[in-house]
């Protein structure tokens, strides 16, 4: 386990702002959340020279999904690095909401209101119908950490981000699913605390 994660969730898209949840669609950014990516890239770079690091001498590992690697390549362009010169890795792609996906809450309680009470009430281990639940994200999130072996940045989603939190014993599984995750800010996991910038 690395002592740091410099973690960015990405910026806004059109559903951000209309309430539907993503899941593993690819949705785009918006303009405003282009805005955002590129101000969290020039947050990452003050905290690395904060930290004396070289932006150069990390590795990169972004979501596969479309909104995280646009992100990542707009902070990487914020750090005048190479856009292309990241990794993607799956295990950090967004948490499946399955049927859900592209719905809003109050489409998802029409859409299935049997499932829809019952993760109402236990929202880490009751999937979306066709979905993942919080606790199959966590196991992948707690694979790619075993994976890290160096300090790194990451750019992903906050589905996963609530995972990581849970995996890395920060916050208690009913903690992670209420705290706000904020978009073109940086998360510093280190030391087995958690610190937000913006």
């Amino acid at each position: 386990m690395p002592s740091t994660i410099y973690y960015i969730r990405h910026g806004q898209t059109g559903w951000n702002v209309e309430g539907r949840f993503q899941g593993s669609k690819d949705i785009p950014l918006n303009e405003f959340g282009r805005s955002q990516a590129a101000a969290s890239g020039e947050i990452l770079g003050r905290l690395l020279a904060q930290d004396g690091r070289l932006a150069s001498a990390l590795p990169f590992v972004s979501s596969p999904l479309g909104r995280a690697r646009t992100t990542m390549e707009l902070v990487r362009g914020a750090l005048k690095l190479p856009v292309t010169g990241y990794a993607v890795d799956n295990r950090l792609r967004e948490i499946g909401f399955g049927h859900w996906e592209g719905l809003t809450v109050t489409e998802m309680q029409a859409n299935d209101a049997v499932t829809f009470a019952s993760r109402a009430v236990n929202k880490w281990s009751v999937a979306a119908p066709a979905g993942e639940s919080y606790a199959s994200v966590t196991l992948r999130i707690r694979a790619w950490l075993n994976s890290v072996t160096t300090d790194t940045v990451a750019v992903a989603h906050g589905g996963t981000m609530r995972a990581l939190m849970v995996a890395l014993g920060i916050a208690t599984e009913l903690e992670a699913i209420e705290i706000p995750i904020g978009q073109g800010v940086v998360y510093v996991f280190r030391d087995g605390g958690l610190q937000k910038y913006s």
